[in-house]
This record gives C-alpha cells, sequence and structure tokens, in this order.
C-alpha cells in the first residue's frame, strides 16, 4: 500500500493539479474553452509532433518497434470496440465517438509526465515514439473517424489534409530524411511552443472536465472506459512479447498504452462536432479513474 500511495503521490498526482487549474480557471473566469482547444490543434501540437521526431535520439531499430507497438494496439483496440459496437446499433455519430475515445489514448499531456516520473529519461525516450505514433494515428485517422461521423467519406479524407499537426509530421519527416540543418531561428521558436503544448493540452482537460455533465448514456461511457484502461494495456502487454520489447521500452508501452482517453479525442469531438457531450464523459470517467488503474499498471511494471 505504502509503494501505491508513493507511485500515486509522485507520479499521477502532478498531472491532476494542473488539471485542476484549468477546471478553477473555467469555472471562476468561464475561459473559452474552444478557443484554447483550436490554439492547441492549430499552433501547439504540430510544433510538439515536429519537434519530437526531429530531436529523436533513439536508433531505428527502437523507434520502429515502438510505432509498431502503437500502430498494433490501436487498430487491435479499434477492432475489439468496433465489435463490441455491433450489438449495441449505435448510430454513425456515436459509434465514431465511441471509437476514438477507446482507441487514442492520452499519451501525450498524461502519459509522457507519468512515465518520466515513473521510469526516469531513457523510458521517457521510448514514451516519445509511442506518443508520436498515437499522435500521428489521432490526427489522420482520428480525424477521418470523427469526421466520418458527420460528412461523407471523401470529406472525411480531405479533412485530414487540413490538420496541421499531419503536416507536421511532413516535414519533420523531410527534414530527418533529406539531413536538413534547422537554424536556431527556427527551432527555438518551435521548442517554446512545443513545449507550451503538453501544460495547455492539460488545462485544457481541466476546462473540458469543467463542463461534464452526467452522461445520457453512463452504461456506455463506462463501457469505454474498461476497454481503454484495462482491455487496452492487455493488448499492449501481448504486443510487447511478439515484438520482443524488454526493460525500459516495454515499460513505457505497456503504461501508456493504459492511459486514459486522449484530451485530443475532446477537441476532435468539438472541431467536428460529434458527440462531443458523449466524449467529454468518457474523458472525464476514464481520467477520474486512471489514477487507481494506472498507480497498478506502474506498480506491475516496476
Amino acid at each position: 500500500m505504502t509503494l501505491l500511495l508513493s507511485i500515486f503521490a509522485n507520479d499521477v498526482l502532478p498531472i491532476f493539479i494542473v488539471a485542476a487549474v484549468g477546471f478553477a480557471v473555467a469555472r471562476v473566469l468561464k475561459a473559452d474553452v474552444r478557443t484554447l482547444s483550436r490554439i492547441t490543434f492549430n499552433a501547439l501540437s504540430p510544433c510538439l509532433v515536429f519537434h519530437l521526431l526531429v530531436t529523436s535520439s533513439l536508433s531505428a531499430s527502437d523507434f520502429i518497434r515502438m510505432t509498431a507497438l502503437a500502430v498494433l494496439v490501436i487498430v487491435g483496440i479499434g477492432l475489439v470496440a468496433r465489435l463490441v459496437t455491433l450489438p449495441l446499433r449505435l448510430d454513425r455519430a456515436l459509434t465514431s465517438a465511441f471509437l476514438i475515445v477507446v482507441m487514442f489514448s492520452n499519451s501525450g499531456n498524461y502519459g509522457l509526465p507519468v512515465v518520466l516520473f515513473a521510469f526516469g529519461r531513457d523510458a521517457l525516450a521510448h514514451a516519445t515514439v509511442y506518443f508520436v505514433a498515437n499522435a500521428v494515428a489521432t490526427y489522420t485517422l482520428g480525424v477521418f473517424l470523427a469526421s466520418a461521423g458527420r460528412r461523407s467519406i471523401g470529406q472525411a479524407a480531405r479533412g485530414v489534409l487540413r490538420v496541421p499537426a499531419v503536416w507536421g509530421v511532413v516535414a519533420a519527416g523531410t527534414v530527418v530524411g533529406l539531413g536538413i540543418p534547422m537554424p536556431p531561428a527556427i527551432m527555438r521558436p518551435v521548442e517554446l511552443l512545443s513545449g507550451a503544448a503538453l501544460p495547455t493540452m492539460i488545462l485544457v482537460l481541466g476546462m473540458q472536465l469543467e463542463r461534464s455533465a452526467w452522461p445520457d448514456r453512463p452504461a456506455l461511457v463506462a463501457l469505454a472506459g474498461a476497454l481503454s484502461l484495462v482491455v487496452t494495456p492487455l493488448l499492449a502487454v501481448g504486443a510487447a512479447q511478439l515484438l520482443g520489447l524488454t526493460g525500459v521500452a516495454r515499460q513505457a508501452a505497456i503504461v501508456q498504452s493504459g492511459m486514459p482517453s486522449a484530451v485530443l479525442t475532446t477537441i476532435l469531438a468539438i472541431e467536428f462536432d460529434v458527440e462531443p457531450s458523449f466524449v467529454t464523459a468518457c474523458v472525464m470517467l476514464s481520467t477520474l479513474a486512471s489514477p487507481i488503474t494506472v498507480t497498478l499498471l506502474i506498480a506491475a511494471m516496476t
């Protein structure tokens, strides 16, 4: 019990303190979460993805295996979630909302600091690759699913190309692939904006939680939370075994996969008007339940 309390206090509680600041700002000052979420979506997130990609020091093998694990986990839990929705006969928008909250974890603003606090900087490098893969999937497949909830397939596919973070990935791939040196005049602003992304996302989380209400379909919200917090890390254990991940790489991958629903899903839900109240409720429930599951997961990985 002492170990669990120590893990919670040192690795999980700091995240919730920052989120509480966002909650208080929204409650007391009536701050507009939509504006802040758009700043994050259009300015901070692409810089974060670009900076993480161009500054990564992992080997190509480590990068590929961690990326492969993230893809396997996201696709695997997506298939499980889709099978779960079939007998429920959800409409198109609610199905899209259910899929995005289950498939995409809060591996950035929640997962990265938790992995750093729990396992150190070596694990953080691996966790960063997982986050980048998850972010790219969120900004491509996630945007596609969110768009498809209200739009045609063609419109959804075109919507992906209008997401700034996708072009951040393209730019980073070009820079790394061609070995283009980046002058300080460019990298320093990118680094500043990148550094602002994670705390801003946590503030958005807190502000969204302030707007949360009791969900219309609590059983469906609870089901999404169980898939995110319990089933997904079990899939990650199998994927890590399959890919031969050990040590801090395995620790980072499994803990990252066990994060609650991504804050970015609330941003997508707002941006594309795909059941934002349901998505926010899923993020709220999984986030509030996560101190228990994440603490147990870290203890199991220690």
